[in-house]
């Protein structure tokens, strides 16, 4: 299922992504935090999102977040872009328009960096008469990589007292060659939406994100091939739905509320795991992200999964999502960040 009708170039940066040198290569301890980063080693169970039932290297391959009736996860389906009109197509969620009436790219926020921001209409009328009915507030971001071999988007509505009817997906166009040896490194920009329970609202996060593959270690001892799985989501910054930025509201929020002097959103950091990285080139585990309070006390901040697909003869991107929760933010029982993201292996010079 492509998800993409056509290569879309969106380039027009609204909001920047901050600043500050990548994880890798630098001390592992947060400089924002003062908490080391490495979060130890768990033996994990690998859940793939639903999708693609037999996935190959040689293959296209499509996953979408897992159905889940009671918080209304994965219910969004047949997601389609338009590239003749610049519409949005999202299926299987109520009072969103209909298919007579797409999604829009966004008025106040039309992009966040490469990413395409789409809108449910406002109204939707009575097949009477006419009268007009209020849409739930849904938002869209649609991203695809600069090779057009992979993309996501994600579907979040800030309108229900607990998280709402949604959805992501995310997806390779072509294959990929996986080394078998050696080690890469990948980097980019990712995009995102943030939800709550028992609050309500919608907001819109930017972030970057670093992952870094092991193609030696683990050692396939059942005959499967392994790899091991590093990353971060770093310098993260939050906007309400006009575009405004928030970030700082939200590190206020984080230090009255657990006695912290927080300057910057922690960094979340993938866990290594066994079972992280699979012959088909899929990638799955967990990120945690703490900081410390003024008592010197490690605060558990979120915790959530990331997911993603590798592609290319090079191995040369990553397309993925990063899902975290956190309710250390007094001001909610619990928040979540869903961000996407298309991120590149630096070709040699």
């Amino acid at each position: 299922m492509k998800i993409n009708a056509a290569g879309l170039l969106l380039c027009t940066f609204l909001v920047g992504c901050g600043s500050g040198e990548a994880p890798f290569g630098n001390d592992a301890t947060d400089p924002d935090t003062g908490v080391e980063g490495d979060d130890g080693t768990i033996t994990s169970d690998r859940t793939i999102p639903p999708g693609t039932a037999s996935p190959s290297p040689d293959e296209t391959i499509f996953r979408k977040e897992a159905l889940d009736g009671a918080s209304g996860n994965g219910f969004a389906e047949g997601v389609r872009y338009n590239s003749a009109d610049d519409t949005f197509f999202v299926d299987n969620l109520p009072f969103d328009g209909s298919t007579d009436a797409p999604y829009i790219r966004g008025v106040a926020v039309g992009s966040l960096g490469d990413y395409a921001v789409y809108e449910a209409v406002d109204q939707y009328p009575d097949s009477l008469n006419g009268s007009p009915i209020n849409q739930f507030r849904h938002r869209a971001i649609y991203g695809v990589s600069q090779s057009g071999q992979t993309e996501f988007a994600i579907i979040r509505t800030g309108d229900y007292v607990g998280y709402g009817f949604g959805g992501f997906v995310y997806e390779r166009n072509g294959t990929v060659n996986l080394p078998t040896t050696g080690q890469a490194l990948y980097n980019g920009k990712g995009a995102g939406l943030r939800d709550y329970v028992n609050l309500g609202g919608l907001e819109y996060s930017t972030a970057d994100v670093q992952i870094a593959l092991d193609f030696d270690d683990f050692n396939a001892d059942t005959g499967r091939y392994e790899g091991a799985v590093d990353g971060f989501l770093f310098n993260r910054r939050v906007f309400d739905l006009a575009g405004n930025e928030i970030t700082n509201d939200i590190i206020g929020r984080l230090n009255e509320g657990n006695n912290a002097s927080l300057t910057a959103i922690p960094t979340a950091v993938f866990t290594i795991s066994t079972n992280a990285l699979d012959g088909n080139g899929e990638i799955v585990g967990e990120l945690t992200s703490r900081f410390a309070n003024d008592a010197g006390q490690a605060v558990e901040y979120e915790e959530g999964q990331y997911y993603g697909i590798i592609s290319g003869e090079n191995a040369d991107e990553i397309v993925g999502i990063i899902v975290t929760e956190s309710s250390v933010d007094p001001s909610a029982e619990t928040v979540r960040d869903t961000t996407g993201f298309t991120i590149y292996r630096q070709a040699s010079d």
